[in-house]
């Protein structure tokens, strides 16, 4: 295994802990994690959609959001956004406009995914950047948590 993909795998796994977090909260379980050209951790957070009240509250977005604030910079071009869902037109759009470099995911999002799945915005060359991908690091597990958790919802509906 390449020094690149055990890092990437590394860092899945953090965004599958905060993904486990937004299960354990009600939230569809999607985690991110933003690294920066060093490695170290800048943020990490969950989806908060149904805890906010707030359609854009994903975890990329809030990842973003929390990253350039701290920094007091829009501007992310040093980092890597490693998040357990392909990410959707929003958040696609958010990293372009934040000019993140490089963005790694681990299951692909077949209703909602905006980088190779449905569109492709990362690298689509109409737009201003462009990002580089890398796309099904520990697809499996992150498939898996998200399976579990709509499992147990449709069961919770279907109870009498």
């Amino acid at each position: 295994m390449s020094d690149q993909r055990a890092l990437d795998e590394q860092w899945m796994r953090e965004a599958l802990i905060e993904a486990r977090v937004a299960a354990a909260r009600g939230e569809v379980p999607v985690g991110a994690v933003l690294i920066d050209a060093t490695g170290a951790l800048i943020t990490r957070a969950h989806n908060l959609r149904e805890t906010l009240e707030d359609p854009t509250a994903h975890a990329e977005l809030l990842s973003l959001r929390w990253a350039a604030m701290d920094r007091r910079s829009w501007r992310l071009p040093d980092v890597t956004l490693y998040v357990t869902l392909e990410p959707c037109p929003m958040c696609a759009g958010a990293l372009v406009n934040a000019r993140v470099p490089r963005v790694v995911w681990g299951c692909d999002d077949p209703k909602a995914g905006a980088v190779t799945t449905l569109f492709n915005i990362g690298t689509d060359p109409r737009l201003n950047h462009r990002f580089e991908i890398t796309r099904g690091v520990l697809a499996d597990e992150c498939s898996d948590e998200l399976k579990r958790f709509f499992k147990k919802l449709r069961e919770k509906k279907n109870k009498p």
